[in-house]
């Protein structure tokens, strides 16, 4: 029987003159947490009539006591397990000056499957400002409140793509949603890739040219027809000095948590889990042009990217240019979905900054390292580092794609600018390398490996990239194959096959 050969190769830059451009390796990010309001008096939602018996439709009476709770001058609306039921029913509620909300253990906030309970707002979504669906729970310019507590905010979105579409909608094949821990093997690569499916906007008539928020004057409930659109399950938009802390997410019916133009976002000890993993879109977190944001200690597996840094959509993203920056993403787990912590697609507003630090990726998740644009976004994506990364039995460890969704093109042909990256650190295990693709006219700049050590069943591939320090990157491939393979659309001098190590696969096509 033929045995399998270990390679083991070094990648090792020619010289300093190559790499002499690249910036040194950022500090460590950090910046103070928010400021928080106390917690104050305690307002229970079933001292203003709210059923905790899974059924009753307790919008009305949940909006009551937040509504007390502000007139008060504030405090904390209680989601309370009692003796008789601990699931509340509900539609969109939206939280007030001064009013946090904490749902207690075993007690579940669910959404209520029915589009009417949804108002129409002037919001952003996938990168673009428009009236759509408001979320299950919303919080619009806001300062120093919390949401917190040990129980569950629950968007039912299992059952949310039977009740816009009359019936079960295709989505990727599910599979059990608990958390693989580290030692457990992934399961075989799905070998489809089904493209999730977005919620399609609704059409109006009135002009809408800038995002109206109306924090305490909520719009009325309007009919939205069933097939237009599937609330998030949280939106803070505009809201400064935030936390949301210890609760389970789950089973959203589009984009979980949504951070949209805050600043000073603590997110703390958050589980966040789409339990069925086949509801399109699911995204874990989507940081959406804000700033100061704090990720630590998040669980988070979904069915798409667990975590996503945006900043606008082509020619809207750059009216607004407001960049996503100083993010910082800390002491936690990306389990499954397709990306772990991404940047984009929607970058037209720049994107910098950004540090992902100490904290795990495995149970088969399709990239820890993402970057996606396409040649319409324009805008800059700089000065990100992934440092201290532990991954287990991911894809592929890198997918950088400057043109991802080729075919959805809207609007002229503006490249994306993908400089600064900085790997330290990242060891473990993947199916395949991946690659990191820039284009012809755009390539993928300055990129930094210091102590990475990968064993991949594939070669990490480089496509239009310049100025990269490999030094510090080791990869193990089974069976002798070249640890990478590189070309350029243009010749380049540090991706020349003659650095030491480095390999051009026959045939690799440029794209």
């Amino acid at each position: 029987m033929r045995h399998a050969i270990l390679t083991t190769l070094l990648i090792l830059s020619a010289s300093a003159a190559f790499t002499a451009g690249i910036p040194p390796v950022p500090a460590p990010l950090d910046f103070p947490l928010p400021k928080l309001l106390p917690a104050g008096r305690d307002f229970p939602i079933t001292d203003f009539g709210a059923i905790p018996d899974g059924k009753t439709l307790n919008t009305t009476t949940i909006q009551k006591a937040i509504d007390a709770c502000s007139a008060a001058g504030g405090g904390t609306v209680v989601i309370p397990r009692t003796d008789h039921g601990s699931v509340y029913m509900s539609g969109a509620i939206f939280l007030k000056k001064g009013a946090s909300l904490r749902i207690e253990k075993d007690a579940v906030l669910k959404a209520w499957l029915d589009p009417a309970q949804y108002p129409i707002i002037d919001t952003r979504f996938e990168g673009t400002e428009r009236p759509f669906m408001s979320a299950f729970l919303n919080a619009t310019n806001l300062d120093g409140i919390t949401v917190s507590g040990e129980g569950t905010l629950d968007g039912s979105g299992d059952q949310w793509l039977n009740v816009i579409t009359k019936g079960p909608r295709a989505g990727r094949v599910g599979r059990a949603g608990s958390i693989l821990p580290v030692s457990t093997p992934a399961p075989a690569p799905i070998p489809e890739v089904i493209a999730p499916t977005p919620p399609l906007q609704t059409v109006f008539t009135a002009p809408r040219t800038v995002l109206t928020p109306t924090p305490d004057n909520p719009p009325p409930l309007q009919l939205v027809s069933a097939g237009s659109n599937r609330p998030r399950l949280a939106l803070f938009s505009n809201c400064t000095n935030t936390a949301i802390k210890g609760l389970h997410l789950q089973n959203q019916a589009v984009w979980c948590l949504h951070i949209l133009y805050c600043s000073d976002f603590l997110v703390d000890n958050v589980t966040i889990l789409d339990p069925t993993h086949t509801v399109p879109s699911s995204d874990g977190i989507d940081i959406d042009s804000s700033r100061w944001v704090r990720v630590n200690k998040t669980t988070i597996s979904v069915n798409d990217d667990c975590i996503s840094i945006k900043s606008g959509k082509d020619a809207d993203g750059r009216r607004v240019n407001r960049a996503c920056e100083d993010i910082l993403i800390v002491n936690s787990h990306m389990a499954e979905g397709q990306g772990g912590v991404a940047m984009g697609s929607e970058v037209s507003g720049t994107i910098r900054n950004v540090e992902v630090r100490d904290t795990l990726v495995d149970s088969g998740n399709w990239a820890p390292i993402r970057f996606k644009s396409q040649d319409t976004r324009g805008g800059t994506v700089e000065n990100i580092v992934y440092r201290n990364l532990k991954i287990a039995n991911v894809r592929q460890v890198f997918d950088f794609n400057l043109n991802w969704s080729a075919t959805s093109r809207s609007g002229p042909r503006m490249p994306t600018t993908v400089k600064n990256i900085y790997i330290i650190n990242v060891t473990g295990t993947a199916s395949g390398g991946g690659s990191i693709v820039g284009l012809p006219d755009s390539p993928v700049t300055d990129i930094l490996f210091r102590d990475c050590d990968f064993t991949c069943g594939t070669p990490v591939r480089f496509i239009n990239t310049a100025n990269l320090d490999t030094a510090g990157l080791k990869i193990t491939l089974l069976n002798g194959r070249a640890a990478f393979t590189s070309t350029n659309s243009t010749p380049n001098t540090q991706d020349s096959p003659n650095i030491p190590g480095t390999q051009t696969q026959p045939g690799l096509q440029n794209p």
